[in-house]
């Protein structure tokens, strides 16, 4: 349940997207005895979210100097931002009537975006435009360390020595597609490829390699590019990940240590064992 701010607590921002993320970091920074001011996309947050914040606010995906109205407004100086927002409004930023685009956002696309709006350029954009204000965007994964992917196996299937032999083939081109801007995620089986991540996303890309290799027992990888900005669009997987490999016949996920978030750990974990996905932190 939201609580009054008290004048005393340390406060921390939050602006949040879709998804069960955003809860995690705000149970995360309240473990801390930190306050969460949060600003909830419209559209786009969990119902539950407002009871695991002190205080909430919604704007628009475009609204940024709503934004910043409403975290200087609570005396906020640093903030996260976590949650998916759809990649099609962002290409289409200003021609969606439901998120009309406030004077600061229209003159940040209009200086630094109309050409170039891939994620890492919007990210910075944004950051910096917060940072005029006072607000310090900061690593989004700040308050959920236990999330993260770790290196060696995680959970009780073991890798099999094919298994292994495709890890050691296909880590290092994923790094490089990775790091080319490409995509976060590759499939492979026998030390071939199968499918390659691009703007469909991992969803995607997991229901087409199972319609591929309708053998199964392929792997996939996934991990952030060498210089990912960690303040946002970290890579994430969850429970219904591992539900749909295991439906699309593959047998081991590998991950990117302290690079991938694995939402619910623990029972991300527990639900692998079961269907018999192997885990790596690579």
């Amino acid at each position: 349940m939201m609580t009054e701010l008290t004048p005393q607590a340390q406060r921390v921002g939050m602006i949040a997207g879709s998804g069960l993320l955003p809860i995690l970091v705000a149970d995360g920074i309240r473990a801390t005895g930190r306050q969460v001011v949060c600003i909830g996309l419209r559209d786009q947050f969990d119902p539950q979210l407002p009871d695991h914040c002190d205080a909430f606010s919604h704007a628009g995906v475009l609204q940024i100097g709503r934004w910043i109205r409403l975290l200087r407004r609570a005396k906020i100086d640093e903030a996260v931002m976590v949650g998916r927002v759809a990649k099609a409004r962002m290409y289409e930023p200003f021609r969606a009537l439901r998120q009309l685009p406030d004077l600061r956002a229209a003159l940040l696309y209009y200086r630094r975006l109309r050409f170039d709006r891939r994620s890492h350029v919007l990210l910075s954009a944004v950051a910096d435009e917060l940072a005029t204000s006072g607000v310090r965007l900061i690593d989004s994964t700040t308050y959920i360390c236990d999330h993260l992917a770790t290196i060696g196996v995680m959970g009780r299937v073991q890798l099999t020595t094919a298994q292994q032999r495709d890890v050691d083939f296909a880590w290092p081109m994923l790094r490089s597609i990775a790091n080319l801007g490409v995509g976060q995620a590759i499939a492979v089986r026998e030390c071939d490829v199968i499918a390659i991540e691009a703007m469909e996303g991992t969803d995607a890309m997991i229901d087409r390699s199972g319609q591929l290799c309708r053998t199964g027992g392929w792997t996939m990888l996934k991990t952030a590019h060498d210089s990912h900005d960690m303040r946002a669009d970290v890579p994430t997987v969850g429970v219904p990940t591992l539900e749909r490999l295991a439906g699309a016949g593959c047998r081991l996920m590998v991950l990117g240590a302290g690079r991938v978030i694995m939402l619910e750990k623990p029972r991300m974990i527990e639900v692998a064992n079961r269907l018999g996905i192997a885990l790596l932190g690579r």
